[in-house]
Formats: C-alpha cells, structure tokens, sequence
C-alpha cells in the first residue's frame, strides 16, 4: 500500500453520500433480514401482540439480525485496521491466521470449558495467539517486505488448521464435534437475542477504540519513520489498534463460526469506490462489510429449502476478487 495517505479526519463530500447510502441500504437488509425464515411473521401480527410472532421476533430474528449488522460492520472495519497497519492489500483476518485462529480457540472452549463467555475468552485467547505468532514471524524477516505478514499469516492458519484437526480427533462425535462444524462452516442460524449482549457491546467498546484512534490507525500506514516524526508511538499504537481489532473479530466469530472474505472484501470495496484512503474508508469499510454479512444471510435462510452456511455466499464473492487482486498486483509489477 503507497504510505502517502489523504489523512482527512472526517468523511467529506462523495465520502459522506457514499456513507449515508451505505447506512440506508445495510437499515433495508436489516429490516427484511427481521421479517425472512422459514416462520412468518407480519407486521399486524405483532401489532396485536401475537405472543409467537413476538417470540420469535426477539429471540431469533432480532439478535441473529443484530449479529449480521453489527458483525459484518466489525469485520470489515478489522480487515481496513489490518490493512492499514501491516500496509499489505492481502491482510484480513481470514489471510493473517486471525479468524482460524479464533475458530481453534472457540473450538477448545467446547472441548474443555462450558458456557458462552468461556467460548468467546477461548475465541479471543486463539485470535490474539495467531495475530501475535504473526508478528513474531514477520519480524523475522530483516527485509521489510510487505509480503512478509501474508507469508507468515498462511504459515499461522495452516498451524490453527492442524489443531482444529487434533481437538476434532478427540470430540465426542455425536455432540462435541457436531457444534465444531457448525462453527467451522460459520452460520448465523441458532442465535438468540438472550446470549449476546455481553459479545455485541465489547464489540462495540472496540470499534468505538478504533474511531477514536483512526487518525492514528491512518499514520501507522506510513513508514515507521515518519510516523513517530509525526508524534506517534509506532510500537504501543500498533499494539493497541491490533488487539482491539482482534477481540472485535473474535466477539463475532465466537457467534458466528468462521466467516470467510468479508474482512477482505469490504475495505477494498470502500476503496474502490471513495478512490482514497481516510476516517471515512474504514466507515464505509465498515458498512459494506454489514451489507455482506446481512446480505448473506438473508440469501442462506431463502436460497435453498434448507439454511446453507453463510460463508458459501461470501466465498462466491471473494474468492474471485481475490483473484482479481493477485492478478492486478502482478500487472502492476
């Protein structure tokens, strides 16, 4: 990524029309996300107070629609920070290890522990042991390639991999393993308005960090150098933005499972379409990233008789743009 950045502090202009359609088709996904599944629900019913509709509205549809929105809004703000601070296109938490990372963590938490708040401890103890061992082996490198982190973060997902591998050994396949691969395949199906509170607002204690810190996210983009030139302690932020990014990550993937490319897409996504990088890209990053994982949804509760994993409808979209992008970088070699 060129470290020459447009360091604007809010979004301005086509920032702010883009932001606002952004917000206004995500409040549409989400308001036909609430009336989507396989029990109906309409507006008169609720509005005499029919006790199922209710129900089911609060229980299911409220909390699994929250998770979409909000979910999908933290990772694509993760995937503009890991961008951004490793100065790589290819970081997200799916290419740096992250989300396998938390998907063995979570995985672990079913084997051992019991209760949601032990998964979601588990989910982020796995995310922040993968971003860290990242780290460690980029810093290896003495060349200061950007490549490097990408290198080292497929090196840390094959690790997670491997011991995703080793606990599915010893589950109990008849209940244990079960819940494994519901989380592997990523799903937002089973989500109760009851058991989300505590994951929804430390999620949102970290993205309300990154905001708040997002001129100083901006600078960690340039060289290392001029950063600190510019007042910045490169070494504390950088660790700071990172672990608030990564708890975010795993507050979502301890719902959700592991949800593949919406770290990646969204940010490319604001990229490309505010033709810059500033406060506003990681908002609309955001934004985008909530439109996927809402959309996704809504497309896995109605495209099949049967509820498909979300992570199909958001490999169909990333995996070719990935591509794109790998093909792209080596045009512009």
């Amino acid at each position: 990524m060129n470290s020459t950045k447009h360091f604007t502090a809010f979004p301005m202009g086509k920032t702010k029309m883009l932001c606002a359609a952004g917000a206004a088709l995500l409040a549409a996904l989400a308001a036909f996300s609430l009336f989507t599944g396989k029990y109906p629900l309409t507006f008169e019913g609720m509005l005499r107070g029919d006790a199922m509709q209710l129900r089911v509205f609060w229980t299911l549809r409220a909390g699994r629609t929250a998770v979409g929105v909000l979910g999908g809004f933290a990772l694509g703000v993760a995937g503009y920070v890991y961008q951004t601070v490793f100065r790589n296109p290819l970081a997200s938490p799916d290419v740096i290890g992250v989300s396998s990372g938390a998907s063995a963590g979570a995985a672990a938490g079913i084997l051992f522990l019991s209760g949601a708040a032990a998964v979601t401890f588990s989910a982020f103890a796995g995310a922040l042991a993968a971003v860290c061992l990242a780290l460690a082996l980029s810093a290896l490198d003495r060349t200061g390639r950007d490549s490097t982190i990408v290198l080292a973060g497929i090196a840390v997902h094959s690790l997670a991999q491997t011991v995703l591998m080793c606990l599915k050994l010893t589950a109990d396949p008849e209940r244990e393993l079960a819940s494994i691969e519901y989380w592997i395949m990523g799903s937002l199906n089973g989500i109760s308005g009851y058991s989300i509170g505590g994951n929804l607002l430390l999620c949102l204690f970290c993205l309300a960090a990154l905001f708040l810190l997002r001129r100083q996210i901006l600078l960690l983009s340039a060289e290392e150098g001029e950063a600190r030139m510019l007042g910045v302690p490169v070494g504390r932020m950088r660790l700071l933005v990172l672990l608030a990014a990564t708890l975010a990550v795993a507050c979502v993937v301890s719902l959700s499972g592991l949800i593949s490319f919406v770290g990646l897409l969204a940010p490319h996504g604001a990229r490309l379409l505010l033709k810059r990088d500033s406060a506003g890209t990681m908002l609309l990053g955001g934004l985008l990233g909530g439109i996927l994982l809402t959309g996704a949804d809504i497309l896995a509760r109605s495209a099949a008789a049967t509820e498909l994993p979300v992570s199909i409808f958001t490999s169909l979209l990333g995996a070719p743009f990935l591509i794109y992008l790998i093909i792209r970088g080596r045009q512009r070699a």
